[in-house]
């Protein structure tokens, strides 16, 4: 198979993923075949609900090697998903979910693909707080300590230091050891995708890089990491302020802002992009994107969902 196949898991039954599909695959062919691990009656109702018409083509997960994929039909590998009175119960939901996720990693790890986009999932219902987030989640499958979170635009991307994290333990979790860590996984992810050395900025932890307390943070940590970096070849500089590093003038020196804890980095960068961007785990042996939202399902049945954010995942994986 000379394009290998991009493995779709679903997610959440309840969530606007099937919507944004539905287009997705209407906007655009794809080179690579798509493969969609749910639950065959979902995806049904879905296709019915939104008025979607397309051929499906069951595959055996036992005789994958031996289909020659195409997009005319919609690849589906079947997960059944039990319901309650006629209602998805969150016990069942989960397992399904489960299932989805195992089975995908079974076939990464068989090689038969390295892509991966799972959709929009409950991560508090589903994950009971052993994980802070499907980041930690599938990284804790394939036993990847050292990944990282990069919210990706072609202009301008940011990565969180701290992911899923109450700030009132972002202090604590801060080192200088980490920060280290996170420039050199974007530094080795954009030589190895996108074949140049990204410039990175990093931002400090308080504001204005400041503290009133003896000990600051941006100049006993941050400061000392960027600089050990910076001697290793790295494009990298800071500590820079949060509140002023995503004026124009400033972002458009950089081709990532690295941040302390999620929303420093994130609600920036969902401001200026909205859905023109993407979820990207680096540090694992395959290529895992997700949209950039949530299940949102406020917006179930109203077609008005964007699916930018899948078609850009969908388009990254196309051409890698």
């Amino acid at each position: 198979m000379k394009n290998k196949p991009i493995l779709l898991v679903a997610g959440e039954p309840k969530s606007i993923f099937f919507e944004i599909f539905f287009k997705a695959i209407t906007f655009k062919d794809y080179k690579a075949p798509l493969i969609l691990i749910c639950c065959k009656k979902i995806l049904q109702d879905q296709m019915k609900k939104n008025r979607f018409k397309k051929k499906l083509n069951i595959l055996d997960t036992h005789k994958l090697k031996k289909y020659d994929l195409n997009n005319k039909s919609i690849n589906l590998i079947d997960i059944e998903c039990k319901k309650q009175n006629n209602n998805f119960d969150i016990k069942f939901t989960n397992q399904y979910i489960k299932s989805s996720f195992e089975l995908a990693i079974k076939l990464i790890n068989e090689r038969f693909s390295y892509k991966l986009i799972n959709g929009p999932i409950n991560k508090k219902s589903f994950l009971k707080k052993k994980f802070l987030g499907i980041t930690e989640f599938i990284s804790n499958n394939f036993k990847s300590k050292k990944t990282a979170m990069l919210i990706y635009n072609k202009n301008l991307s940011v990565c969180p230091v701290t992911t899923h994290l109450p700030i009132k333990l972002v202090a604590k979790k801060i080192s200088k050891k980490l920060i280290k860590e996170k420039i050199s996984i974007i530094d080795i992810f954009y030589k190895k995708n996108f074949k140049y050395k990204p410039k990175i900025a990093v931002t400090g932890m308080n504001p204005h890089c400041e503290s009133i307390l003896k000990f600051n943070e941006d100049e006993k940590i941050v400061s000392k990491a960027v600089h050990e970096q910076k001697k290793r070849g790295i494009h990298v500089s800071g500590p820079y302020s949060a509140d002023t590093i995503f004026l124009k003038n400033n972002r458009d020196k950089f081709n990532v802002i690295l941040g302390m804890y999620h929303d420093q980095v994130l609600t920036p960068i969902k401001a200026l992009c909205e859905f023109d961007a993407i979820n990207i785990t680096m540090g694992l042996p395959f290529l895992r994107v997700t949209p950039d939202h949530g299940p949102n399902e406020k917006m179930l049945g109203k077609n008005l969902s964007n699916p930018s954010s899948l078609i850009n995942a969908l388009n990254f994986l196309d051409k890698h």
